[in-house]
């Protein structure tokens, strides 16, 4: 730099040869317009934080180093854990002491920055949350609540969960009873077709179940006329003679093939024939 070229405070445009700045953003200051322009007040004595401090910022407020201290028992927080309530800095002892929760088993205090569980108003260290059977710490597992005390979800299936007399797994949700015995709904199955019965008409023989159409197919007794089930379960209607049976709209006459049903008849062999058809043989 030659001795016309001039080296100025680019504020109050005084020299800065020999003296002491500092630069923002590639322009030079004096420490005295540094201060004015730049520096942050102080949370703690609301002075200016100077050139030769160092500025201890937390969420957009700062402190010189001396003044980051505790609210309430003043103790430095410089380098130390610390708490926020209400825009109040407190170190972890402070805070634990008039705002950490008690842990609900161990009834000591859960420390600000401690992982712990939280469940209808109740605390608990991690490490103090366990399951009621197993006694193994629950963490972030899913967990079920059983009177007064708290079971992973195995261990609840274990010890209250009915288990499906099909598959013999835990039944956890919904289920169907029959004879007494729990079914999931996806097991309680026809055993002619295999297909689900939860939420349709069924029927049983020797204590199995079975659906109406497969009831039918096999055990109930087939119409004279048309060869087909007679199921009653279904609400059909129909006439039984000597040991045969017909639907309603089956009896009818061999020749003329009007309806018999309510009305007198003849027979022959096998057959049955309206008193008309019957006198002309």
């Amino acid at each position: 730099m030659s001795t016309t070229e001039r080296f100025d405070c680019h504020y109050c445009k005084e020299s800065l040869l020999g003296k002491k700045y500092i630069m923002k953003d590639d322009t030079q200051y004096c420490t005295k317009c540094y201060e004015n322009l730049f520096t942050n007040c102080c949370e703690g004595c609301s002075l200016p934080i100077g050139c030769n401090c160092k500025d201890l910022s937390y969420k957009d407020r700062h402190w010189h180093e001396q003044c980051f201290k505790c609210a309430k028992c003043s103790r430095s927080l410089v380098e130390k854990a610390f708490a926020a309530k209400e825009d109040l800095l407190l170190c972890t002892e402070c805070y634990a002491h008039d705002y950490s929760s008690k842990c609900s088993t161990c009834k000591k205090t859960v420390m600000p920055g401690s992982r712990k569980m939280e469940y209808k108003g109740n605390s608990w260290h991690e490490t103090c949350f366990l399951c009621h059977r197993c006694q193994q710490p629950i963490g972030t597992k899913s967990f079920i609540p059983k009177d007064t005390g708290y079971f992973c979800v195995p261990c609840f299936e274990k010890q209250f969960a009915y288990q499906c007399c099909a598959c013999k797994k835990a039944i956890t949700t919904g289920g169907v009873t029959y004879q007494e015995k729990p079914w999931h709904r996806e097991c309680f199955l026809c055993i002619g077709c295999r297909k689900q019965l939860s939420g349709q008409r069924f029927t049983s023989r020797e204590n199995y179940p079975y659906c109406l159409e497969c009831f039918s197919n096999l055990f109930a007794k087939k119409c004279v006329g048309c060869t087909k089930p007679i199921s009653s379960l279904a609400g059909a209607k129909y006439i039984s003679f000597e040991e045969r049976q017909w639907h309603s709209e089956c009896f009818t006459c061999l020749h003329c093939s009007v309806s018999l049903v309510g009305r007198g008849f003849l027979t022959q062999r096998d057959n049955i024939l309206c008193t008309d058809c019957g006198r002309e043989k």
